[in-house]
């Protein structure tokens, strides 16, 4: 498979396992719930990369879909490169202003997608898909990039989204267009159908099982007949006094005094054609009444009689051109104004966009995740699909800038609350709900943990040590600072004993006395952190303990 080369390529293509953990330190001011807790909506203000590393011990393989409208590198956005990686070439672009002018703009920007893209794979459930905003600038290399990431077979599709009903200029052709790139991390991951809105639903016929419209049995495949269908060409027998008040009439698979009348599949040159049915799927899809069966008959204007499959199906596939004025991106801007919040970001994606995307991954519990968040829209999508599908789901958020209170969540608020001035009914309610806003703090580094300064929270620890130890999500309701109980993965109960007191840990051990002290034996190995122990080898194989020692930097100090 091709594979892509960018200047820096070598010094990112493991920077994701570089990366530093932050602790997540919650802002109650700034949520709007009742409990701030790392298992709600989420909102988070940093560096989106390193937000993508922390969530990792609580959301590993967990998020159903990802939608991303990254940086489109059009020269004009001025993005900055702000990766800290250990190369003199790269030092030399931070805190730069990436223009048309600047040479290397397509190298930085694949530097610093590549570390996000493959922490979001890391992210992201095994069913899971995730959906990317671009336009031409950047499409091939993205495509190439995702390729190597997720795999070539992994492509899923690559939707046109018209996004200018006017067009810009574009090499003398008005460009009206972006793309939607849709990749999974399985390949034998389908997506959802979507329901058809009322204008669209054509079932406006009604029995006892419910509302369908018809569709003709004949095949209408000119490549397919007799000739090559032999087992799919066979006569249907219909009961011509059985009509119904819609004009439906019986039929069945044997000729009899009731079923006089047949019926062979040719087209109207009388060609002979075939059914796309076998007989077996005919004869579970009849009944005595019109009323219940799935297969019926009805005269044509020229008195001749045609068979017909009714259908119910209320969903359908979307095509690979979204082209409703819903996608456009002024919708985007007139959605935010509607919010009172107009002027305060420059092209917001449309709602609409982000909802079919959500709507075509996620079903009840689902999570998805927005890294590059901006005005909050995907915040908004989720709360409006939630509310109107009576499907649960929950989002996740992150955003680097300092609007992310003022912009990110107040958008979110006010969607939640409710605006009266809204034109919608929805948005003047409120669709309820909750988020909790966190920020990026210190980072958590095993061997200058404990010089004594910027010690983390026994649950923010405990939440590094688990995933780091065993690979598996940490679910903070598990723990128990009192007995030091943080987790329990498929090999190891793990304990922690530990306080964010640099005294405490001078003179605390794991001791006999703790040992004993230890909840009832559950068939798995122990795995206990602690400052020291003060028990011999023999004792934590009778106590079936795997000990890890903290490596404090304290014992190095001189007292």
């Amino acid at each position: 498979m091709p594979t892509l080369h960018f200047k820096g390529k070598t010094f990112v293509q493991n920077h994701h396992l570089a990366v530093k953990y932050h602790q997540l330190v919650p802002k109650k001011e700034f949520s709007l719930t009742n409990k701030v807790s790392l298992h709600d909506n989420l909102i988070i203000q940093g560096d989106n990369l390193k937000a993508l590393k922390a969530l990792l011990p609580t959301y590993a393989g967990k998020v159903k879909c990802i939608y991303i409208d990254v940086p489109y590198n059009t020269g004009n956005e001025n993005w900055v490169y702000n990766d800290n990686v250990n190369s003199p070439m790269i030092q030399e672009w931070l805190g730069k202003a990436v223009d048309i002018e600047d040479l290397t703009r397509h190298d930085k920007w694949l530097c610093m997608m590549m570390p996000r893209l493959k922490l979001l794979r890391e992210l992201l459930s095994e069913d899971g898909v995730i959906f990317i905003s671009c336009d031409d600038n950047e499409l091939a290399n993205l495509r190439v990039l995702l390729n190597e990431i997720f795999g070539e077979n992994n492509f899923y599709s690559q939707v046109i989204v018209r996004a200018n009903s006017r067009g810009q200029t574009y090499n003398q052709i008005a460009k009206t267009h972006e793309y939607l790139i849709v990749y999974t991390k399985n390949p034998e991951t389908e997506l959802f159908e979507l329901e058809k809105d009322s204008e669209s639903n054509d079932l406006n016929l009604n029995d006892e099982i419910g509302a369908f419209n018809v569709r003709e049995l004949r095949n209408r495949n000119p490549k397919f007949g007799k000739h090559n269908r032999p087992n799919l060409f066979y006569p249907i027998y219909i009961n011509p006094k059985s009509s119904d008040k819609d004009g439906f009439c019986l039929v069945s698979l044997t000729e009899s005094k009731e079923f006089s009348e047949m019926v062979e599949p040719f087209n109207s040159q009388m060609k002979e054609s075939c059914w796309r049915w076998g007989k077996d799927k005919v004869t579970k899809n009849v009944s005595a009444k019109t009323t219940t069966s799935n297969l019926v008959a009805k005269k044509k204007n020229d008195g001749s009689y045609g068979i017909y499959e009714k259908y119910r199906k209320t969903t359908f596939k979307p095509k690979s051109i979204w082209d409703d004025n819903s996608f456009l991106n002024e919708t985007g801007t007139i959605e935010l104004r509607e919010l009172g919040l107009e002027n305060k970001f420059d092209f917001p994606k449309p709602k609409s966009l982000v909802k079919q995307c959500i709507a075509l991954a996620t079903s009840e519990g689902d999570i998805v995740l927005d890294s590059f968040s901006g005005s909050g829209t995907t915040a908004q999508a989720v709360l409006e699909l939630n509310e109107e599908s009576g499907i649960e789901r929950n989002f996740i958020l992150v955003e680097m800038e300092s609007y992310a209170n003022e912009l990110t969540a107040e958008r979110t608020r006010r969607v939640i609350k409710g605006v009266k001035t809204a034109k919608s009914e929805l948005l003047k309610k409120g669709t309820g709900g909750s988020f909790s806003y966190f920020e990026l703090g210190d980072t958590i580094e095993m061997e200058s943990l404990l010089r004594g300064k910027n010690l983390p929270s026994f649950t923010e620890f405990a939440r590094y040590l688990f995933y780091t130890a065993t690979g598996e999500e940490f679910n903070e309701k598990s723990i128990n600072e009192k007995t030091g109980f943080i987790g329990e993965s498929k090999n190891y109960e793990a304990y922690l004993f530990y306080k964010a007191d640099i005294e405490w840990l001078k003179k605390n051990a794991l001791t006999l006395e703790l040992c004993k002290g230890l909840p009832k034996f559950k068939n798995k190995q122990r795995l206990i952190f602690a400052p020291a122990k003060y028990v011999d080898d023999h004792t934590l194989l009778d106590y079936r303990i795997d000990f890890c020692q903290l490596p404090y930097e304290i014992y190095r100090i001189q007292r």
